[in-house]
């Protein structure tokens, strides 16, 4: 792409919002008339693929910085897995794979991910409750899926897509079979859970997944958006602009009480170390990911200092006030997953999401990544 079309590009963003808006209104009618409209549900789970040396490691990573612990530990001929839950949250699954072949393998190369080639939060897995009419729907909209049918095994039924060119990442959907919901199946061998919940009171504060963070590039923003919209129903709400750190926060969500998903881009593209933007320059050293996973926090203030007492690192102190209606933080990466954690804490009658000063210092910590 040339510099005029790159300055065109950048000059014209203000109104990149009214052209997106237009292609959303398409893309929901063109979801009703294929019958998907109501059909996907809330996030059930997500799914975090480790390298095999960092399975434990990565586990305790969340044990000892959420409210989650540890309900299933098991292994099949193909991956282990770790089943991570929380009360009124989307299960965590933590796997690694026990070949080498990895359909997101080439997502993951980039600079700075070189030593874990097989890390990054893979798929977001939705709820359904009619997987084969989601199929057989999206099938004829010509969407690809890793297998060739739908998986089925004891408790359930699963199906995901092929990982993403714009964000690396795969939508999974799920129906469950009956009221039990786990994940461990007939073939699979019960493994011994070798890592422990700390006993610290304050983890108890640290609630349900509130959002995640996609990197996405800047040209790729729209079609990042409506490709996860053409997947779930989930819809394209706000953004906000951050033109100082050259990136776009933009906020999808399925109600104003499920779990939101969040894509941030760059206004322009990358260009290079010294002249681009906190997001650009995430991706060209991680390429496309998740960045960051987002909880609700009660008592924020306490869990902030108490997890600093215990060893955490943070990009960036408490951001916000009850004033402003929200307090944030991020801590920085963790070596296991590259995720970072936010913490969140909306207060009162707060409705906005987010608020641009927020997001602004928020973006800027990244800068340390």
């Amino acid at each position: 792409m040339s510099e005029k079309d790159i300055n065109s590009i950048r000059n014209d963003f203000n109104k990149s919002d009214d052209m997106l808006k237009k292609k959303v209104s398409a893309l929901i009618e063109e979801r009703k008339t294929a019958g998907l409209e109501g059909l996907v549900g809330g996030l059930e789970a997500i799914i975090i693929n480790v390298e095999e040396f960092n399975h434990e490691s990565a586990v305790q990573d969340l044990l000892n910085t959420t409210g989650y612990d540890v309900a299933e530990y098991f292994a099949n001929s193909e991956l282990k897995t770790s089943v991570l839950t929380l009360e009124n949250s989307a299960d965590i699954l933590v796997s690694n794979r026990k070949d080498e072949e990895n359909p997101f393998r080439k997502y993951n190369i980039a600079p700075k991910t070189d030593e874990l080639p097989n890390t990054r939060l893979e798929t977001f897995v939705f709820h359904t409750d009619d997987i084969k009419r989601y199929v057989d729907i999206q099938k004829e909209r010509g969407i690809k899926f890793l297998s060739d049918e739908v998986i089925d095994k004891d408790n359930y039924l699963f199906i995901q897509t092929t990982p993403s060119k714009y964000t690396g990442i795969s939508v999974g959907l799920i129906q469950w079979k009956g009221k039990s919901r786990t994940y461990h199946s007939g073939e699979d061998q019960e493994l011994k859970v070798s890592v422990e919940k700390p006993d610290w009171a304050y983890l108890k504060n640290i609630k349900y997944l509130d959002h995640t963070a996609t990197r996405v590039r800047a040209l790729e923003r729209d079609d990042a958006i409506l490709e996860f919209m053409s997947l779930t129903n989930y819809n394209f709400e706000f953004a906000i602009y951050v033109k100082s750190f050259n990136s776009i926060t933009n906020v999808a969500r399925l109600s104003a009480k499920d779990f939101a998903m969040v894509f941030t881009s760059g206004i322009s593209p990358y260009k290079s170390e010294e002249e681009s933007g906190p997001t650009e320059k995430f991706i060209h050293n991680y390429n496309t990911r998740t960045h960051h996973m987002a909880f609700h926090t009660e008592n924020i203030d306490r869990v902030f200092s108490s997890l600093k007492k215990d060893g955490m690192e943070f990009l960036v102190e408490l951001v916000g006030s009850p004033e402003e209606g929200l307090k944030q933080t991020f801590t920085e990466s963790s070596p296991n997953t590259f995720l970072v954690n936010e913490y969140i804490h909306r207060f009162g009658d707060f409705d906005g999401f987010f608020t641009k000063n927020n997001v602004t210092l928020l973006t800027e910590s990244t800068e340390k990544q």
